[in-house]
């Protein structure tokens, strides 16, 4: 029988359930399609697919067939990991659910560089999230706008001869061409410590000009998965940012992004993004988060290794924004 997707609704008299779509059985093999309707399986938005990337994961948890050591630019000696290649799509999430999800994570956004002469300004279109496959449960609904989002109804249009029944609007093509460069998901960096799983994306944003210098940008997103029923708190963090032009910075602080998350059984997983400029072309990333535990001892989880590459051809700064 179907298995029938729920959401909470606010009234007066509290939450209820409503019916929101019918569950359909994941892909395990493929790709799922623009158009498709899921629920996200560790935040429980419901979303969107705009369209894949395929991304280099490198998983640092999975054996390598290579044993011999090698040295990398962070000057850590480890096992070279190979990536692989996963889907991964870009999604619009429902802004109905922002609201429920915000203690698990920020609610994700797309930063560009502002197109005018402040190297610092950052233009974010919020509700635009990266997802992996496997966090996708797909759904169907006979809702023509199942999808509050203000890009919604400009990227998309129902079309009931199709399956699913939501396609791609010509902006919306025309949006991912313009934009590809600082859209595009190339690699993924994962790793476990004592059952905390650190995930990194890392965007390339641009360069811009200061001062008579080059300063790069780029954004990162990482996720906090905890794998165990144990419940732990972020309570610091320890970054190491080494750029081509030779520095080497370290940085410090409480929490991340204003924020000591708890990571528990009923809330697993916390996600947010950041931002960094060198004033090299590249360079690389890495460190540690130091968690509690209930008994008030610590413990310190690895930040997998990550580069951070520019595009080799500039491009011209992202257009279609400002509608």
């Amino acid at each position: 029988p179907p298995s029938y997707l729920s959401a909470p609704r606010n009234r007066p008299e509290g939450k209820v359930l409503e019916t929101v779509g019918v569950f359909e059985a994941p892909k395990q093999h493929g790709k799922y399609e623009t158009g498709q309707l899921f629920l996200h399986s560790v935040f429980g938005y419901r979303g969107i697919v705009l369209f894949p990337w395929q991304a280099r994961l490198y998983d640092r948890d999975v054996a390598s067939p290579v044993t011999e050591k090698s040295e990398n630019a962070t000057g850590h000696g480890s096992k070279e990991v190979k990536g692989k290649t996963h889907t991964y799509y870009q999604v619009l999430i429902d802004a109905r659910d922002c609201p429920h999800i915000s203690q698990r994570s920020q609610t994700e956004a797309v930063t560009f560089l502002a197109n005018h002469d402040d190297s610092r300004a950052l233009y974010a279109i919020p509700g635009l999230d990266y997802v992996s496959h496997e966090d996708i449960l797909p759904y169907s609904s006979t809702d023509q706008v199942p999808i509050q989002h203000e890009l919604f109804e400009r990227f998309l249009m129902y079309d009931q001869t199709k399956v699913p029944p939501f396609v791609a609007r010509d902006t919306l093509c025309a949006w991912q061409e313009k934009n590809h460069p600082w859209l595009e998901l190339s690699d993924v960096h994962r790793e476990t410590t004592e059952n905390i799983r650190v995930t990194v994306i890392p965007f390339y944003m641009g360069m811009r000009e200061a001062q008579n210098s080059h300063v790069y940008w780029w954004r990162y997103c990482i996720r906090l998965e905890n794998l165990d029923s144990e419940v732990v708190q972020l309570r610091e963090r320890h970054w190491r940012i080494f750029s081509l032009s030779g520095t080497l910075e370290t940085v410090r602080g409480r929490g991340v992004v204003g924020r000591e998350p708890v990571l528990s059984k009923e809330q697993p997983a916390f996600q947010y993004s950041s931002h960094v400029s060198l004033q090299a072309s590249s360079g690389h990333m890495w460190g540690t988060f130091r968690f509690e535990r209930p008994d008030g001892s610590h413990f310190d989880v690895r930040i997998p290794p990550f580069s951070l590459e520019s595009n080799k051809d500039e491009k011209t700064p992202p257009s279609g924004l400002h509608w």
